[in-house]
């Protein structure tokens, strides 16, 4: 749907483009994730498991930026795996203040056995662009999320 706001040509052409753009986000990770619902997971739980099974054992924060969560939001979804025994806390004998969080042996099963189907997942919704449009895509994104953050844009 193009967007109804009177504004310049320009104006307009950046609403509809980012309309477009979330509207796309919102379908391909609706698509993606719809398998997460039957391991029980939520998309920020799969992120941490993910995230730890491919990088090892990280501190809550370095975590959250991996997955784009802030540190309230990872204190929950760590509670939350801890409790169904997926991840574990533990504080390094270095230095006490640091915690660690770490994929569990059931953690590290549950992530073995999604990850293949997850991938096959993204295959497949991404199948509909070429390599080429997928490139071109990766790069188009890239560039809008290396973008600097300026006073004008908050």
């Amino acid at each position: 749907m193009p967007t109804h706001y009177p504004g310049t040509t320009q104006e307009r052409q950046a609403l509809e483009t980012y309309i477009k753009l979330s509207r796309a986000s919102e379908t391909v990770t609706s698509l993606v994730n719809a398998h997460l619902r039957q391991a029980g997971l939520t998309i920020s739980q799969f992120g941490a498991l993910e995230a730890l099974y491919h990088l090892g054992p990280m501190q809550s924060g370095e975590l959250g930026s991996k997955i784009l969560k802030s540190s309230a939001d990872m204190t929950l979804v760590i509670d939350n795996l801890v409790k169904r025994g997926l991840v574990q806390r533990q504080r390094r004998q270095d230095d006490r203040r640091c915690v660690d969080i770490s994929l569990t042996e059931q953690g590290q099963a549950i992530i073995a056995d999604i990850m293949p189907q997850h991938v096959q997942g993204v295959v497949e919704v991404f199948g509909i662009l070429t390599a080429e449009e997928q490139q071109q895509l990766a790069e188009l994104c890239k560039q809008l999320g290396l973008q600097e953050r300026t006073e004008d844009h908050r």
